[in-house]
């Protein structure tokens, strides 16, 4: 499965790289909004990580363009230390199906990811 990262934090983007690498999955890494954007012009993810408020442009641009790429066929996790209702809201509202608040567990994220894995091939 290929994921997309996008997430400003370098710690955290390296842990999750490390521990969905470790579950068998390719991972590539947007640093900003504006390089995930660019990454999804040339590629098309099987799943989507990202964080809402990043430089260049935020996850909800991010989960926007996801979904009119790719219709509603691309999951998007949403990773937010943002607990307000309202951009939680908005981020379904554009199409996540997910959303995990920072801090979080490796290990939560990485059987969430499995969840989606399991959905993906049974379609």
């Amino acid at each position: 499965m290929i994921i997309l990262v996008a997430e400003d934090d370098l710690i955290i983007s390296k842990t999750i790289e490390y521990r969905l690498k470790k579950d068998g999955h390719t991972v590539m890494i947007a640093h900003d909004g504006r390089e995930a954007l660019k990454q999804l012009e040339g590629i098309s993810p099987d799943l989507i990580i990202t964080d809402i408020m990043m430089p260049f442009a935020s996850g909800l641009e991010i989960i926007g363009a996801a979904k009119k790429k790719a219709g509603a066929s691309i999951p998007v996790i949403v990773l937010s230390a943002m607990g307000q209702e309202n951009v939680v809201l908005e981020a379904f509202q554009l199409g996540a199906d997910d959303y995990i608040t920072k801090p979080f567990s490796p290990n939560e994220l990485s059987m969430r990811v499995k969840r989606y894995v399991l959905l993906a091939s049974k379609v």
